[in-house]
């Protein structure tokens, strides 16, 4: 099989607290009246963030769940190179060698700077750890004795910044044409993420985001790599709810083939 590479298409965004958000991190110490449900945190700023590993997952599963390809005792992978998970998030190698690299990078996505001057001042203000504390209750349902706990969050209305890497490749002369259709499923993914939960305890309130897209399609091509003319994210922030994908996509397709693409569709 021949594989080309064509593009990477760069989606920009923000990811806003609707709710506290807890993704968990490690407790790296032991002491009398210490959390023992922490947040990940950054080691070197102590400020929270979240693992693209996290986001990326989330996105897979409900993904997944959507097109019917969740199985009962292992994680889905096969080599259909129209399948809208393999095709995106990737496969093993035995058969990613059928349908190319996995096209979705996720980064970690980092606090925003107002974000960070809200953290600032909870510390300052409250002898918070840039976070919050939640006192939730875990009820015996045979006693119906309480067992308090603690779980650290990020507050509410927290804001963090986010990118997205979509790589479009050229599978054995198929063109770029499929994996720009399957843009649709990034988005399919991110839609469905609003509608449930990032991160643990989701089922008990916390986790609900609002997710925010940054101005234009950035298209990098080859020669732009080659030449270095990088173009960077800019322009205002609309919720994904408001975002036309078909836009969206249309406009990716008509910066790679510099033609308005309709004998493409």
């Amino acid at each position: 099989m021949s594989y080309k590479f064509i593009a990477n298409v760069i989606i920009s965004g923000k990811i806003k607290c609707e709710t506290g958000l807890h993704i968990g991190g490690m407790v790296e110490g032991y002491e009398i009246g210490g959390m023992d449900n922490p947040i990940i945190k950054d080691p070197v700023t102590g400020y929270p963030y979240i693992p693209g590993s996290s986001l990326r997952g989330k996105m897979r599963s409900l993904l997944e769940w959507a097109k019917g390809k969740v199985e009962v005792d292992k994680v889905h992978h096969c080599p259909d190179s129209d399948c809208p998970v393999c095709r995106s998030f990737g496969a093993p190698a035995e058969d990613e060698r059928k349908i190319g690299p996995t096209r979705l990078i996720v980064r970690d996505a980092c606090p925003t700077e107002e974000t960070r001057e809200s953290l600032d001042n909870l510390q300052k203000e409250k002898g918070l750890p840039k976070a919050e504390w939640k006192t939730e209750n875990v009820i015996n349902r045979i006693t119906s004795a309480a067992t308090p706990r603690e779980i650290e969050r990020v507050p509410k209305d927290s804001e963090f910044e986010f990118e997205l890497v979509y790589g479009i490749y050229d599978v054995d002369g198929e063109k770029n044409n499929k994996d720009i259709k399957h843009l649709k499923y990034v988005f399919e993914a991110l839609r469905l993420l609003e509608d449930s939960a990032l991160g643990g305890s989701g089922s008990r309130g916390s986790g609900q985001i609002k997710i925010f897209l940054q101005g234009d399609p950035i298209v990098r091509k080859k020669e732009n790599y080659e030449n270095g003319q990088l173009e960077e994210p800019k322009g205002e922030y609309k919720p994904l709810s408001d975002f036309s994908v078909d836009n969206f996509i249309e406009a990716v397709r008509t910066t790679i083939n510099n033609k308005k693409g309709a004998d493409d569709k």
